[in-house]
């Protein structure tokens, strides 16, 4: 395997990188995270225990990611992004006693392909962001986000469509119900509140 850790990261050696993978300082990547080929893991950002990410993933500078996240292939995660992993989180029970991992249980955040999550925006576990999907830059999210779904605010709403090129979609005044990227000129369709491409239907 050929992948690069500077000096001040901490890569646990239960941790899998794939080829083309660097990970850049301070940043820490816990046991039995697994990271596909060419990913970018940015200056003290964490991954937690058992993460699963898969290739040409970007996680941009302290951008965190806590177990049990999964992440498919070209996710971008922006700077101090945040994935959550407890719907109720509390340091000590009602009792007051500390709480220790066998008081509660872990819930994930799952990120489609191509999806990306802007800088500082938090997903709210559990969650399924969307394939393509796009979270705004400080945006919380804590309801699942559609494929291609472009959402804003606090708490996250949608405020329209993007295509694969990331760029928000207009609607084509000839043709009700599709949608056109304005960059790379790829129609899609909508129908029950789902967006998919032309040719995927």
């Amino acid at each position: 395997m050929q992948y690069r850790i500077q000096p001040s990261a901490q890569v646990d050696p239960s941790a899998e990188l794939g080829d083309g993978t660097s990970v850049w300082e301070l940043a820490q990547i816990r046991e039995r995270a697994v990271l596909g080929e060419n990913c970018i893991v940015g200056r003290g950002a964490y991954v937690g225990t058992g993460v699963r990410i898969g290739s040409n993933v970007k996680l941009q500078n302290y951008a965190l990611v806590y177990e049990p996240a999964t992440l498919a292939d070209g996710v971008f995660v922006g700077p101090a992004a945040v994935l959550t992993n407890d719907r109720q989180p509390r340091a000590i029970a009602a009792d007051g006693r500390r709480k220790n991992n066998a008081d509660w249980d872990a819930v994930g955040v799952t990120v489609e392909t191509g999806a990306s999550l802007g800088a500082r925006s938090v997903c709210v576990a559990p969650v399924r962001i969307g394939k393509w999907a796009m979270v705004a830059a400080g945006a919380v999210v804590t309801k699942d986000v559609p494929d291609y779904a472009l959402v804003l605010g606090v708490p996250a709403r949608q405020a329209g469509w993007v295509g694969r090129s990331g760029a928000r979609l207009e609607a084509d005044p000839a043709e009700n119900g599709v949608w056109v990227c304005p960059e790379t000129k790829e129609r899609y369709r909508e129908a029950d509140g789902a967006l998919a491409p032309v040719e995927d239907q």
